[in-house]
């Protein structure tokens, strides 16, 4: 098949729920995910988004210049259709399942990304939605300035001698704190920064009793920010498990951005640099002097 006979057929990616979606008209898309609005931006190709989630917040002026459809895992059928879009992409786990049926029946096409937190998964992803939207070029520059950061996050990583335990926590539940278990974007960025996850045994987020934090032993304690909801160090060290763990005595807390920490977008390697800095104070010098790729390529032509 040539080119431009297989470009006629339109594209046809394989997505993270099974199916052959067939892409024609790639000029008026909904974003869904802040992973996928940031790699579409990055791409250069905001122009044809005529619809985003609220988890899509960088660029910031993505959500103060395009419409709001609502959070990935609850958007209403009308909300969508009503932008009139030829194609969504959204990042897995996006729903409900009655909202993507009925698109569905729109026949608009819908592409799911899976959402895998590696470096091959997180590469894998910027190839796939430049692909989906006909820009491979632009994708594969994008992928390497990515990669060439992971590459310099490693040299980084290779510097630590003692890695630190850290506990993501991600929210207190009727006293109880839910942390980041196996298996998560938490778990995963913790490893590239080269700190080692504190909580063991299972997968996911989960509450846990006071006994288990204690057991723990975390060096840090790691969270997200999120405006008037956020956790404080002070609130956090004032229960009596985390009282009396490694991080309460050294007042060892970190808060970061939300989607730039757990996104798994252009921007992980950065912010796993930026964890890393705060974990190992030391590793300073090496990593002023680097500057991410991600955050300067222009992949725009």
């Amino acid at each position: 098949v040539s080119f431009a006979a297989a470009r006629a057929e339109g594209i046809i990616i394989h997505d993270a729920r099974g199916r052959d979606v067939t892409i024609g008209n790639t000029s008026r898309i909904v974003s869904i995910g802040g992973a996928i609005t940031e790699i579409l931006y990055a791409l250069g190709l905001q122009d044809k988004i005529v619809g985003i989630d609220s988890t899509s917040l960088y660029p910031p002026k993505a959500l103060g210049e395009k419409p709001n459809v609502g959070y990935m895992r609850q958007l209403s059928a009308e909300g969508v259709l009503g932008l009139n879009p030829q194609l969504i992409l959204a990042i897995e786990g996006s729903g409900p399942k009655e909202t993507l049926e009925v698109i569905e029946a729109a026949k608009i096409p819908f592409v799911s990304f899976p959402e895998t937190y590696t470096e091959q998964g997180l590469i894998d992803k910027i190839k796939l939605v430049a692909h989906a939207m006909d820009a491979d070029a632009r994708g594969a520059c994008l992928a390497a300035a990515v990669s060439s950061d992971l590459a310099e996050l490693k040299k980084l990583r290779d510097g630590v001698k003692q890695p630190a335990r850290v506990m993501f926590v991600m929210s207190f539940l009727n006293g109880r704190a839910m942390v980041a278990g196996h298996k998560t974007a938490a778990n995963e960025i913790i490893k590239l920064a080269g700190g080692v996850n504190a909580v063991d045994g299972f997968d996911g987020y989960k509450p846990v009793n006071d006994e288990a934090i204690v057991a723990a032993r975390p060096d840090v304690i790691l969270t997200m920010q999120r405006g008037r909801e956020q956790l404080e160090a002070e609130a956090v060290f004032a229960n009596p498990s985390f009282a009396l763990t490694p991080a309460a005595a050294k007042k060892s807390f970190v808060a970061m951005d939300g989607l730039y920490l757990l996104g798994f977008g252009p921007r992980t390697a950065a912010a796993a640099r930026d964890l890393a800095l705060s974990l190992y104070p030391g590793l300073n010098e090496k990593a002023a002097t680097w500057k991410p790729a991600a955050l300067s390529v222009d992949c725009h032509k």
